[in-house]
């Protein structure tokens, strides 16, 4: 998968649109399908992530190819400003000062190891996202924490945690994925100048 310039644009401005969407009308922005190239509109995962600065503001997404990408981004981008739990609802205010993140989803590959030390032998920093799932318990990283957990130890230890499970955790029953993604991102000034161009 690789998105054009004017494609990855296209995603950014929906991203934005359904937040501002999501501010006026408390909820997100309603795509019309036949508006958009046939490889926004096929079935893809995708998290939106949003920043100030450096700092986390929001990021929820799908690992499941379910809806349209264009539908995925609206619905997430809508999601990580006003439904991420560890956050209070984005305000007005905050809008222009945000950095806006996409990743586009690669199909989950089921990895299979027997031991933790086989499986941080495939943690290639930076290489792939991951998902560690066991006895309900679900958690993710998307290729991008590889920037601040660069040890492959203590990115394991930290996805456990998110998934609910204690740092030390192995089982034979743990499930485990890895993924690639496509990843963009823009200031919303430099978006909201791309769309007036």
């Amino acid at each position: 998968m690789s998105y054009s310039r004017d494609e990855k644009s296209m995603l950014l401005s929906i991203a934005l649109e359904s937040i501002n969407s999501g501010l006026q009308h408390g909820r997100p922005a309603r795509m019309h399908i036949p508006d958009y190239p046939p490889s926004l509109t096929a079935e893809r995962a995708s998290f939106v992530t949003l920043k100030h600065g450096d700092a986390l503001r929001g990021c929820i997404g799908t690992l499941d190819a379910r809806t349209s990408l264009v539908e995925s981004i609206a619905d997430n981008a809508y999601a990580a400003a006003f439904s991420d739990p560890r956050f209070a609802a984005l305000g007005a205010s905050e809008v222009n000062d945000l950095n806006l993140e996409i990743s586009v989803l690669g199909p989950l590959e089921p990895v299979t190891v027997t031991t933790e030390q086989a499986l941080l032998d495939q943690l290639i920093p930076g290489e792939a996202g991951w998902v560690l799932q066991d006895n309900g318990h679900r958690g993710t990283f998307l290729p991008s924490v590889w920037e601040s957990l660069r040890e492959p130890a203590d990115f394991l230890r930290h996805l456990k945690l998110k998934a609910g499970l204690p740092p030390d955790y192995w089982s034979e029953k743990l499930q485990i994925w890895r993924y690639t993604t496509e990843s963009f991102a823009a200031a919303v000034t430099d978006i909201n100048t791309a769309g007036q161009a």
